[in-house]
């Protein structure tokens, strides 16, 4: 899911091609043909499939073990990764959503009155302080941040 932004004002939230198109709509320029030509840009790996090639580094010893997996290294990489993220705890993934958030509102609302504050509060898992501590913000910035970070004390809760 994506939301975009024209300074403080949501201009639409949902799937990347409803996002476009409303982008499109507001600056009534060629930023759909933008995408598609960013999309199309030949990459290493296999781009159709989502796959990014990237360089990783490591220690012989691990090469030697990622060799001697079946299905081979990127199999094994992927498997591995995979195993990682479903056992992750819950206080990981919100954390990792609280982050999302404080970059979404260090670029939005970094000048706001109780910015600081209110990045303590959400980094807290404070709820009621936060949404204190963001009432004067611009409507749509506010309404964004308080429901990503109500998903976060959702997913910190095991949800």
């Amino acid at each position: 899911m994506y939301t975009a932004f024209a300074g403080q004002r949501q201009i639409a939230s949902g799937p990347r091609a409803i996002i476009l198109t409303a982008v499109k709509q507001h600056l009534d320029d060629d930023v759909l043909e933008r995408e598609r030509a960013i999309s199309a840009r030949a990459r290493p790996g296999r781009p159709k499939l989502g796959v990014v090639g990237r360089e990783v580094s490591l220690l012989p010893r691990h090469w030697e073990w990622l060799e001697e997996q079946p299905n081979g290294i990127s199999a094994a990489i992927r498997r591995l990764v995979d195993e990682a993220r479903k056992r992750e705890p819950a206080a990981q993934r919100a954390r990792r959503l609280r982050d999302g958030i404080s970059r979404f509102m260090w670029s939005m609302a970094g000048d706001l009155p109780n910015y600081e504050e209110a990045a303590r509060a959400l980094h807290a898992g404070d709820q009621a302080t936060l949404e204190e501590l963001v009432s004067a913000w611009p409507a749509d910035v506010r309404a964004h941040v308080l429901r990503l970070a109500a998903k976060a004390a959702e997913v910190a809760a095991g949800g």
